[in-house]
């Protein structure tokens, strides 16, 4: 795990550790023996803060060492050849983390994030896809929250139906319905920084359909009337009433990668579409969730607004601060997708989904992420399976949904009834 000043160290062990790791009176997830494998590296000059954050934590001798390093290329290098695989989990990425990309794709090191940062992957793909590919080195952006759940939701729906029905997927829709769920420093802080990195044409140019995909992508089909899509609202069978997702942006980029990466046409199909949506009480409630975000984006990209925004949201939540875990007991995430086959009938198989978690996010994010690093560590076949290069949460395939399963997710997919 890689840290850096801004982070509030006590934060990041009782939200993230915790998670991969129960105290050492109990051991880890896998059973009862300690892990004296895992090593703790940051940039910060309060080791002795972080010693005794694990000590009153009970996780300091579960680790086998707490190493100081710096963001030089040479300093990280150094870290990638010392070890086999490196969870980065702090951003923004785009401010501190191309570097890491950089040494672990030039060293074969193993790598997975929590970003949600389209743009910066983008980025990332385009300079160091082809290093990590040459060097064998797995590198998996977005494995948290975004994009794991809808990656997997998605991959699992085509699977089913090409398995099943032995035909591709025309489109995928998702419902995604979060409770209680309270920003954090550092996402807010990821926010406001993305347009004063990047810019607004890059951007665009990052979130246009299929931009993240090796190959071209299928075209873009309307998903509802222009009505419809102006006011945000979208019912779907099984599913109710949809309107606009503030998260649903780096998911559907993630999910066309994976189209890309498993032979578009030839796994989830030439018509494939993914769509995903926030759920909505109503639809009048839906039009002003959707109206909002539409005016927060735009307020976004008007640079006094963004200042201001950004004072506003460093008041709320510094970088490295955000709820406890005891704060965000009652929370949840579901996910509920709808696939249609892509058949020429007037009414096509479907097929359903689900991913439900009972928790915080940011203990989901730190589980998916820990899972992935253990089906990566425990198959010693993967390299040759997957090869190298930016890949995508879903590349890990049903082990890495099994492992979820057994680690408290739900997760559900059925083909659906005819009607």
């Amino acid at each position: 795990c890689y840290s850096v000043p801004l982070a509030t160290l006590e934060n990041i062990v009782q939200s993230i550790l915790p998670q991969a790791f129960q105290p050492t009176s109990g051991g880890p997830w896998l059973g009862a023996q300690k892990i004296s494998d895992l090593t703790i590296v940051t940039v910060s000059n309060q080791v002795d803060l972080i010693v005794q954050i694990f000590k009153k934590l009970l996780y300091f001798d579960t680790f086998s060492a707490i190493e100081q390093t710096s963001l030089s290329l040479e300093d990280l290098s150094a870290l990638a050849q010392s070890t086999r695989l490196l969870i980065n989990a702090v951003g923004p990425y785009n401010r501190y983390s191309s570097p890491v990309v950089e040494a672990c794709a030039k060293n074969q090191t193993h790598y997975l994030d929590v970003t949600g940062e389209t743009p910066w992957v983008f980025e990332m793909i385009q300079k160091y896809h082809g290093v990590a590919k040459d060097n064998k080195a797995i590198i998996i952006p977005e494995v948290g929250v975004e994009s794991s759940p809808s990656d997997l939701l998605a991959w699992s729906l085509a699977t089913l139906i090409r398995q099943r029905l032995s035909v591709g997927t025309r489109e995928v829709v998702v419902s995604a319905d979060a409770s209680r769920t309270q920003p954090s420093g550092g996402s807010l802080a990821t926010l406001v920084s993305l347009l004063d990195h990047y810019g607004l044409d890059e951007l665009k140019r990052s979130l246009k359909p299929f931009a993240l995909s090796p190959i071209p992508g299928p075209k873009p089909v309307p998903s509802a009337p222009f009505v419809n899509r102006f006011l945000g609202i979208r019912v779907v069978p099984d599913l109710g009433t949809l309107t606009t997702s503030i998260g649903a942006s780096p998911n559907v980029a993630i999910v066309e990668r994976t189209w890309g990466l498993l032979g578009g046409k030839d796994f989830y199909g030439p018509s494939f579409q993914y769509k995903e949506y926030r759920r909505a009480r109503n639809k009048f409630a839906g039009m002003m969730a959707h109206f909002a975000i539409t005016l927060g984006f735009i307020a976004l990209t008007i640079p006094p607004l963004r200042w201001l925004l950004q004072i506003v949201a460093h008041n709320v939540y510094a970088p490295g601060q955000g709820p406890s875990k005891q704060d965000t007991a009652g929370d949840s995430l579901e996910l509920r997708a709808i696939a249609e086959a892509d058949q020429h009938a007037s009414k096509p198989k479907r097929a359903m989904a689900k991913f439900l978690w009972r928790g915080g996010l940011y203990h989901l994010t730190a589980l998916l992420a820990v899972e992935a690093a253990m089906v990566i560590l425990n198959d010693d076949s993967i390299i040759d399976r997957l090869g190298g290069g930016l890949l995508t949460p879903a590349m890990l395939g049903q082990p890495y949904i099994d492992r979820l399963r057994n680690a408290g997710v739900v997760f559900e997919n059925r083909l659906m009834p005819d009607k």
